[in-house]
């Protein structure tokens, strides 16, 4: 035999299907565990939700006892992720919800919740690019007495930055974002440390942990919107083929995102319930909730401070809008992959190992989110705060359908090492927690979309109507393109 003889049977080796993935459409990285946990906990970006959602959850939520329904919301987070992690072992494909629920219950449910997963990700992408952009603007203006830009310029040049990020190998990406994650998390920690240290501005205290304490004011929606700073974990099975050995290094990220993001929020809830002070902070934080981190930070941290939060709080928009872009990317990807969407989409990089081509499509959709906002000249803060609701929503109902196909799937499969704690027990309970956070979600949809009656329905009803579709078009695929059909989750 030939050398070419040789070559040739190499390359053709190398092509061949492991399954239904084909080599060609296998994305590369080589992440570890730090990587990959940081990749995903900056999707969560901690600052913002410091500073936005944390407040809420004591203002509106169940006051002084906060910091324990962090604690509840890492406890489910955790029951949620035995399941997850065990099926994670056996289902291979890096499509996140979209392999899972389509091995679970079906591909007609999977392709819709892969819909369902696309749309939440690009509203909240939407969202943070125009928050951001208003972010920006501030900040060279304000602080930094720059030359007075339209948000939306920099909104564009952002767009632009995080394209040319998009396009390249993840481990890019997971070394920038590992950089703004850090430098937002230790100023987190410093303002906490800086509280004790002045001993608060009452004293410090444990009441916090009382149970009157925790099962006052609203329990539930305390749970909620801690659930919501819980997010980010879930995306760890969207980069499985971009990690360095899967199997270990997915479920170290997944509970050390758990435990870091579980204390970090638990914590600082604390800390600005002790630096404002027991007795007031509560009326304080719900009379203005947006300025209460900026507010303890000044007490503790001074303007220098301030200012520093300021400047790492555009970073961390711009790493979580990074970290979503690449999880939008790569559900593309794998539609394209699955011949769902073009198959364009699933082209792997040459060199990058990346999902380039489905980068420049998300990017390319990203601009023309944008677009309208900026030509019908719409209140950024405003698409920022409801496309993040509507996410949100959308997140818990998709935990909801996954934590449903984890249990099925393991009950009719019982695959190896997973006993009744795997497939019952821990998805039971799991089902029990989101299903109030569900309700709560439901019922209280005005705190989380709050631009009125008809936006409410707009959003949630296209929510909704994108998983019809995904049903329906898997239905439509069965009769008319089986071999599609049968690709749909790779299983």
């Amino acid at each position: 035999m030939t050398i070419q003889q040789l070559t040739k049977r190499f390359r053709f080796a190398q092509q061949a299907p492991t399954g239904d993935h084909h080599q060609e459409h296998r994305l590369r990285g080589n992440l570890g565990p730090l990587y990959l946990l940081f990749t995903v906990f900056s999707y969560n970006a901690p600052l913002a939700a410091v500073v936005t959602l944390l407040p809420i959850t004591i203002g509106y939520g169940n006051g002084i006892g906060a910091p324990m329904a962090y604690i509840g919301a890492a406890i489910l987070a955790a029951l949620f992720a035995v399941g997850f992690l065990k099926m994670a072992r056996h289902v291979k494909n890096p499509g996140g919800f979209y392999s899972f629920v389509s091995v679970g219950l079906g591909r007609e449910v999977g392709l819709g919740a892969s819909f369902l997963a696309f749309i939440c990700y690009y509203l909240l992408m939407l969202g943070a690019y125009t928050y951001m952009g208003i972010a920006v603007r501030d900040l060279v203006t304000d602080m930094f007495h720059g030359p007075a830009i339209s948000w939306w310029v920099w909104t564009l040049v952002l767009l632009l930055v995080v394209a040319v990020l998009g396009y390249m190998k993840l481990d890019v990406s997971a070394r920038v974002l590992t950089w703004l994650l850090a430098a937002e998390t230790v100023v987190v920690i410093v303002h906490d440390v800086l509280v004790v240290a002045h001993g608060g501005a009452e004293g410090l205290t444990s009441n916090s942990l009382l149970p009157s304490n925790i099962f006052s004011g609203s329990i539930g929606l305390a749970l909620l919107f801690a659930m919501l700073c819980m997010s980010g974990f879930e995306a760890t099975v969207i980069f499985r083929d971009e990690t360095r050995d899967p199997d270990r290094t997915i479920p170290r990220a997944v509970y050390g995102f758990i435990a870091v993001a579980g204390v970090l929020y638990s914590v600082t809830a604390w800390a600005v319930i002790v630096g404002l002070g027991e007795s007031t902070a509560v009326a304080t934080i719900a009379a203005d909730p947006t300025r209460t981190f900026m507010q303890t930070t000044q007490m503790y941290m001074g303007t220098v401070g301030v200012h520093v939060v300021i400047v790492l709080l555009n970073t961390s928009l711009l790493a979580s809008i990074l970290a979503t872009h690449n999880v939008l990317s790569r559900y593309a990807f794998n539609l394209g992959v699955d011949g769902i969407l073009p198959r364009r989409l699933g082209n792997v990089h040459r060199v990058q190992g990346s999902p380039h081509v489905a980068s420049i499509a998300v990017s390319v959709a990203s601009l023309l989110g944008v677009l309208p906002v900026i030509v019908f000249h719409a209140a950024p803060e405003i698409v920022y705060a409801q496309f993040a609701g509507a996410f949100g929503y959308a997140l818990i109902l998709l935990l909801m359908v996954t934590n449903i196909a984890i249990a099925v799937y393991l009950i009719r499969k019982r695959p190896e090492g997973a006993g009744v704690w795997h497939r019952m027990i821990a998805p039971g309970l799991t089902f029990v927690g989101l299903g109030v956070t569900l309700y709560l979600a439901t019922t209280n949809i005005d705190l989380l979309i709050t631009a009125g009656d008809g936006v409410v329905a707009s959003l949630l009803g296209t929510l909704y109507g994108v998983v019809v579709a995904g049903i329906l078009l898997a239905i439509v695929l069965k009769r008319r393109r089986p071999d599609t059909y049968a690709r749909i989750g790779r299983q």
